[in-house]
């Protein structure tokens, strides 16, 4: 029978997730799962709470049956980045506040580790953007994101001027706080914030969210998931900045050109449950179902 083994990502600055990262570890070692860590996580964390160190690495989860991630939606992402490489799913238990992607709360820690050790879990794939940055024939970037690619202004006190495309052809042009191209995992992220719509993961679709647009047309966009969406800075404007999922930046000079489209590789997450995301989008939102319907005492 092959080895069974994980990586732990941790956000390592909080004691209760730390003391967490302590209780899974002895769950999965008397059950014979190999626990791995990042190196730079380490240190912060007791020695009996791995049995390999890794760099990190687009090879950290390399040979690993999951990532399991100890923190919020940001630990997650910081996850995606080492476990999409890999192809192995990640397992989020939220150890913050709402953690929308997270799949547990730490209350139920204990259950999640032993349906992962039992393989009582399913992995669904989640959509993501490629993204391509260029000025010219120059290309600036080539990155990606699982919730959003934003092109935002550079300084506070100016406004962004931009054109956006869809499939090759000019939509709107505007100034703005910025222009989010989001997923539908990313929908209740930053795309929601901006006063985007809220999209079931299960569509498969694109989101062009303006923020804060000076103009009469500048409404959020779902466009098919074979479209090609391009965010053009305006030449005679100001610099910006590209930023995918809140973690990879890229400054964006006048003229530069921001193309997004549909991920040739996905991201992998664990499902442990079986209810429908409606129910998810009401508990971790805390929306008012009981209405007007419902009987008065």
């Amino acid at each position: 029978m092959t080895a069974r083994e994980v990586l732990l990502v941790v956000h390592t600055g909080r004691l209760d997730t730390r003391r967490a990262a302590e209780k899974l570890a002895g769950w999965f070692a008397d059950a014979g799962i190999t626990v791995r860590v990042l190196e730079r996580e380490a240190p912060d964390l007791d020695a009996a709470c791995y049995q390999r160190v890794v760099p990190v690495s687009a090879k950290a989860a390399e040979g690993t049956e999951l990532v399991f991630v100890l923190g919020g939606d940001g630990t997650l992402l910081r996850a995606a980045e080492l476990a999409r490489p890999a192809g192995v799913p990640v397992l989020a238990v939220n150890m913050g506040r709402v953690g929308f992607l997270a799949e547990a709360d730490s209350d139920v820690l204990e259950e999640a580790v032993s349906q992962v050790i039992a393989q009582r879990y399913e992995v669904v794939d989640r959509m993501t953007v490629d993204v391509t940055a260029s000025l010219g024939d120059r290309v600036l970037a080539k990155t990606w994101a699982l919730n959003e690619a934003s092109v935002e202004k550079s300084s506070r006190e100016r406004i962004l001027d931009v054109r956006i495309e869809v499939d090759n052809r000019p939509v709107s042009s505007f100034g703005c706080d910025g222009v989010l191209c989001a997923t539908p995992t990313g929908s209740t992220a930053y795309a929601f914030s901006a006063g985007g719509p809220v999209v079931w993961p299960d569509v498969q679709a694109l989101l062009v969210v303006p923020s804060n647009a000076h103009a009469m047309f500048a409404r959020p966009l779902v466009v098919s998931p074979d479209s090609r969406i391009a965010v053009e800075v305006d030449p005679s404007g100001h610099p910006a900045v590209l930023c995918c999922d809140g973690r990879r930046t890229f400054v964006l000079p006048p003229g530069a050109r921001v193309e997004v489209v549909g991920g040739e590789i996905p991201a992998r997450l664990v499902k442990l449950r079986q209810g429908p995301f409606t129910d998810r989008l009401v508990e971790k939102f805390e929306l008012p179902v009981q209405g007007w319907r419902s009987p008065r005492g």
